[in-house]
Order: structure tokens, then C-alpha cells, then sequence
């Protein structure tokens, strides 16, 4: 197994133990169960879920005040997500999606409101929990949300729709973004938290999807649902600010996870390509394999390296949007080109259920597209030349 380069950033001992912990958990029950998951195509793997509450892994990312495991900054849980993600890149999304649940109401949220959402996160059978931005018509353009809240009385009604919302119908908590001004872009934008039995809410059909299927994604409807005045977040018109500072987070994290797939690929490769042999000798020592695994091995290092960095300016209060785009956009590349190599590695086994590397590749392009496509992250960091 390939190892961390710690001798860039080293690790204090409570991130050792953590890194240990995530391996150990990646290796014993999260590699073991993936195949089954995949296949179940649709079902949110529950054991996984409470097995990983249990050992401390859904809430490390919370603060200690509400009782979660006070590993709050960023490159922590880089180093979290990419060993679990090392293990499967969507049980290891969804085990630490409550991190991007929790970042918008650490942003803007009142003490009460902290306290209220995010204590039940750090319980021994904690609630699932979702993020509500992406609508059909609005994906990586969030201030193009048409979600409305108007004003109710002492509170506000709620009316639209959303997309592609990982663990909707799963989750029991949400933060929900919508429009309190239809007409001001982004400054109209506000964030509100629901609970899943709120009168008026409902959800579509699981969907359907080409990999990271651990995490079920469901369309989700808002008809008339009433939300009272504790439950916005921020002042009104403020949602986007939190949203943006939870976009440079959790693209951040997000590089991570790529990286841990693209490491596990490269070592999957590694290992076959030492075992295997074609015309008399390991096919590691044909010149077209050895140059690719190469190339794998200098992208993995490459996109670590950037995330870390990533997460280091985050961790120091910098401002970090065009450095979190660049570690999303290549950590998700290089996720990609590992797991079509280690494919191209194992020939015609690689295309077989029979190995793994055929999900990761499929599980590895969503990776492009979440929090901001590849094209999308390409404007950010331009933008950020200007």
C-alpha cells in the first residue's frame, strides 16, 4: 500500500490514530461490503453507517462542544477521506457526509441553532443528514436556485424543487437553500433547516445512477412547507456566503476522497501488474505498462500534494476558492485517469466484475461533476487570475 508523504506535513499523533482508524475501518468493513453495495444499486448501506458511528468516524468533523470528535480542521479531514475513500469512494462519501451538512450551520448558524442541529450528529445512532441546493435547471449555478421562501407570518413558506440530492428520503435533517428575493441572484439566496416530516415535503424515486451508489439521490419537493423563524440560518439573503464557504470545503474534501480511489487504483494496478506475466515476463516490465503506472503514481502525488495545500490556506482563515477548484479539478482527473488505467492494466480482467477497478471507474467520474464540474472549476480558477 502506498503511503502517506508526511514528511511535507507532518502528522501530530491524534491524526495518526485517526488515519490508523480510517485504514483499519476501510480495510475490515468497507472494501469487504462495496461489491454488495454497488450491486444493491439503491439501498443506503445502514450497517456501514452505525458500524462507523460507533467507531467515532461520522462526527469526527464536529466540534467537541456538541459532542462530536473535534477534528474540525480541514486537512484532518482530508486525511480521513481519502483512507476511507481508499476503501470505496461512495460508502466514503456517505459516511462523512455529515461534514457538509454541518459546515453551512458552523458558518452561519446561532449558538441554539448549533446546538439543536448538529448535537443529535454526535449520538451512537445518528440521523442522516442532506444538503439541498441543486435544482433541474440550476446545478453548479447556485445563485440560480428558483426555490422561493416568502414571507408567512412568523415565518416562511417554501416552494420548488431540488435534484440530485445525496441521501434525501434517507436523511432526517436538511439544509435547504431557496430564494427569499426571486430577483437578487445571490444576495437573494437564504438557507433554511427542515426536519424530513415537515408537512409538505416529499421526495421523489431513488435515481437511477452510474456509480456511488451508497449514497441514494432522490429528487425533493417543497409544497408550501412552513418553516419557522429559528429555522433560517443566517440573515436573509446570506445563504449564498455560507454556501460558498461550504463549496471551498468540501471541494476540497472532495480531492481527497478522489485521491484515495485514485491510490487504491494505482495500488491494484501495482500489485497485478507485478503478478502477471506476458510473453515470459511480469507485464510490469513492459515499457507501455510501466510509463502508465508512472504516470499514475506522479498524479496521485500531484493532487495530494494540491489538496493538502487546499486545506492548508482554508485551516489558516485564507481565502482559498481558485486553490480548492484547482485541488478539486486535478485530484478528480487524476481519479479518473487512475481508474481507466488500472482498467487498461488488467486488459480484459480490469472490464470484469471479477476486479474491482470497473466500479471504481464508474464511481470515479462523479468525482468530475459534483460540487462543480470540471468546466465550472476551470472558470473559477480563471476568474481568480483577473
Amino acid at each position: 500500500m502506498s503511503s502517506l508523504p508526511t514528511d511535507v506535513y507532518p502528522l501530530t499523533d491524534e491524526q495518526v490514530a485517526i488515519v490508523e482508524l480510517c485504514r483499519d475501518f476501510a480495510e475490515r468493513e468497507i472494501r469487504p461490503r462495496a461489491r454488495a453495495v454497488d450491486e444493491a444499486d439503491t439501498e443506503t448501506p445502514w450497517d456501514l453507517w452505525f458500524r462507523a458511528a460507533e467507531a467515532g468516524i461520522t462526527a469526527f468533523m464536529l466540534p467537541e462542544e456538541y459532542g462530536g470528535g473535534g477534528c474540525t480542521d480541514v486537512f484532518t479531514q482530508c486525511l480521513v477521506q481519502e483512507e476511507l475513500c481508499y476503501g470505496d469512494l461512495g460508502i466514503g462519501n456517505l459516511l462523512c457526509s455529515g461534514g457538509f451538512f454541518a459546515d453551512p450551520i458552523l458558518e452561519l448558524g446561532t449558538p441554539e441553532q448549533k446546538q439543536r442541529w448538529l448535537t443529535p450528529l454526535c449520538g451512537p445512532r445518528p440521523p442522516m443528514t442532506a444538503l439541498a441546493t441543486t435544482e433541474p435547471d440550476a446545478g453548479s449555478d447556485a445563485a440560480a436556485i428558483r426555490t422561493t421562501a416568502t414571507r408567512d407570518g412568523d415565518g416562511y413558506l417554501l416552494n420548488g424543487s431540488k435534484a440530485w440530492i445525496s441521501n434525501a428520503g434517507e436523511a432526517d435533517l436538511y439544509v435547504v437553500f431557496a430564494k427569499t428575493d426571486p430577483d437578487a441572484r445571490s444576495r437573494g439566496v437564504t438557507a433554511f433547516l427542515l426536519e424530513k416530516d415537515t408537512a409538505g415535503l416529499s421526495f421523489g424515486q431513488p435515481m437511477r445512477k452510474m456509480g456511488q451508489r451508497a449514497i441514494v439521490c432522490r429528487e425533493l419537493f417543497l409544497d408550501d412547507v412552513f418553516v419557522a423563524e429559528d429555522q433560517r440560518l443566517g440573515d436573509e439573503g446570506k445563504g449564498f456566503i455560507g454556501l460558498m464557504r461550504t463549496f471551498d470545503i468540501s471541494r476540497v474534501v472532495l480531492g481527497a476522497a478522489a485521491v484515495g480511489i485514485a491510490r487504491a487504483a494505482l495500488d491494484y494496478a501495482v500489485e497485478y501488474a507485478t503478478q502477471r506475466k506476458t510473453f515470459g515476463a511480469p507485464i510490469l516490465q513492459h515499457q507501455a505498462v510501466a510509463f502508465r503506472l508512472a504516470d499514475m503514481a506522479t498524479r496521485v502525488e500531484t493532487a495530494r500534494l494540491l489538496v493538502w495545500r487546499a486545506a492548508r490556506r482554508l485551516d489558516a482563515g485564507e481565502q482559498a476558492t481558485s486553490l480548492a477548484a484547482m485541488a478539486k479539478l486535478t485530484a478528480s482527473e487524476t481519479a479518473v485517469f487512475c481508474t481507466w488505467a488500472a482498467l487498461q492494466t488488467l486488459g480484459g480482467w480490469g472490464y470484469s466484475r471479477e476486479h474491482p477497478v470497473e466500479q471504481w471507474l464508474r464511481d470515479a467520474k462523479l468525482e468530475e461533476i459534483e460540487e462543480g464540474t470540471s468546466d465550472i472549476m476551470r472558470l473559477v480558477i480563471a476568474r481568480g487570475l483577473a
